[in-house]
C-alpha cells in the first residue's frame, strides 16, 4: 500500500474502533462491565474510571456488582452511574452496589438494532467522508505526480473504502442478531 495512503487508512481504522466501543455499550440483554466503561467516579476531586475504585464482578446473566475498595465511595459511585444514565438504576446495600439488568422486551429489542444500524451508518459516513478528504488532497499532487499516479491512489482508497464499509455492515449485521437473539 502507498505510504500516502497510509493516515486515511488509519482513520478509517479509528472510526471501526470507535463503533465497536459503542457498540459494547450497547446492552443486549445481558450484563456486561463494558457499558461502565464512560462512568466518572469523583474520586477525592478527581473522575475516574469507576474501575480504579472498585471490583466490578458479573454474578448473574443479568447482575453487575460493583464492590468499591473504600466504602465511603458507595455514594459517589451511586451518583456517578446515576449521572451517567445507562438506564439503570444501582441497588446497595452499604458494601456493594448492584445493577440489575431487566430482560429486553421484542419492542426494546428492535429500539436497540435501530439504534446499532444508525450508529453503523453514521461510522459508514465517516469512512467516506475520510476517503472524500483523501481524493482532495490527492487531487492537490497533481503537480507532483502523473494523473495514472492519481487515479491509481484513488483507485486503491476506493478499495480500502469498500473493505471498511463491509467490515461496518458485518458488525452491524452481528450486534443486531446478538441483540435479537433471547
Amino acid at each position: 500500500m502507498d505510504n500516502r495512503l497510509t493516515p486515511y487508512v488509519e482513520k478509517m481504522g479509528k472510526t471501526l474502533s470507535n463503533l465497536e466501543e459503542e457498540f459494547k455499550t450497547i446492552r443486549a440483554g445481558r450484563a456486561n462491565p463494558a457499558i461502565l466503561n464512560k462512568v466518572r467516579v469523583d474520586y477525592y476531586g478527581s473522575p475516574v474510571p469507576i474501575s480504579q475504585v472498585g471490583n466490578i464482578t458479573v454474578p448473574e446473566a443479568r447482575i453487575l456488582q460493583i464492590a468499591p475498595w473504600e466504602p465511603n465511595m458507595i455514594k459517589e459511585i451511586v451518583k456517578a452511574i446515576n449521572i451517567a444514565d445507562i438506564g439503570i438504576n444501582p441497588n446497595t446495600d452499604g458494601k456493594v452496589i448492584r445493577l440489575i439488568f431487566p430482560e429486553l422486551t421484542e419492542e426494546r429489542r428492535k429500539e436497540l438494532t435501530k439504534e446499532v444500524k444508525k450508529k453503523g451508518e453514521e461510522a459508514k459516513v465517516a469512512v467516506r467522508n475520510i476517503r472524500r478528504d483523501a481524493d482532495k488532497s490527492f487531487k492537490k499532487l497533481k503537480d507532483e505526480i502523473s494523473e495514472d499516479e492519481v487515479a491509481d491512489l484513488q483507485d486503491e482508497l476506493q478499495k480500502e473504502t469498500d473493505k471498511k464499509v463491509k467490515e461496518v455492515d458485518k458488525m452491524v449485521e452481528e450486534k443486531s442478531k446478538d441483540i435479537l437473539t433471547v
